[in-house]
Parts: structure tokens; sequence; C-alpha cells
């Protein structure tokens, strides 16, 4: 894949994934009435909004900053549990499977960026294919 085709990806998928997760953050920290519900549903706290909706907007916003590769990383870890979790809380409250596997459709498009963000920093990083071979080897 080329380096623009990879980047392109790279930008959409995370930014879609970040907004989603922003407005979802953001409805939790709002703790209406669904959310309210849902989690009652779930067996969970109502207060767990709290924790989980500034989970998800500090993570939305680790996953579009371009300083800190770490943040991401723990972004990434974050979404992770969190998506995981809700697919084993939505199992154990027996929901239907459409609600059981949304969550694991999330990740895999999270998935999918955080691979477009690892090969963007490989092309980053390669030495380039026209070089001359000295180049190469000073660059390795």
């Amino acid at each position: 894949m080329k380096a623009k085709t990879t980047t392109a990806l790279y930008y959409a998928t995370t930014l879609l994934f970040s907004a989603f997760m922003l407005m979802a953050g953001i409805m939790e920290l709002m703790q209406g009435p669904e959310g309210r519900e849902i989690m009652r549903h779930l067996g969970y706290p109502e207060h767990v909004l709290l924790v989980l909706g500034a989970g998800k907007a500090l993570g939305a916003l680790a996953l579009v900053q371009t300083r800190y590769r770490i943040l991401k990383e723990w972004a990434y870890a974050g979404f992770t549990f969190n998506l995981l979790g809700a697919c084993a809380a939505r199992t154990a409250a027996h929901d239907s499977p459409a609600l059981i596997v949304s969550p694991l459709l999330f990740l895999g498009f999270m998935g999918l960026s955080y691979l477009l963000w690892k090969k963007r920093q490989q092309l980053r990083t390669a030495p380039a294919a026209n070089a001359p071979v000295a180049t190469q080897l000073a660059v390795a």
C-alpha cells in the first residue's frame, strides 16, 4: 500500500472512531436517562458513566494528538479493554446478539486504525527505495 493511501485510510478510520468515542463519552458524562438505564440493566452503578465518559473523551483526544506516541498506545489499549468489557457485560446480561457483537465491530474498526498507524510509522522510518545504498546503510 502506498504511503498516501495508508495515511488517508489512517486519518479516516482514526477520526471516525475518535469522533464516535468523543460523542459517546460526552453522552456518558451527561448521565442521561438512557445511559443510566443501560448501567442498571448491566448491573453497574450509575456513577460508572462518569468514569467511562471521561476515559472515552480523553482517549479520543489522545488518538488525534500527534506529539506523544505513548498516549496513543494507552488510548488504544484503554479502548480495547472498554470494548471487550462491553461485549462481556452484554453477554452476561443475556442481551441480543446484535448488542453483544456491536462492540466487537468497533474494536475491529479501531484495530484497523491501530494497524494503519503502525504502518505509517514503518513507512516514515524506512529508508527510501530509490535512495543510494550508502544512504540506506547510514540510516540503518
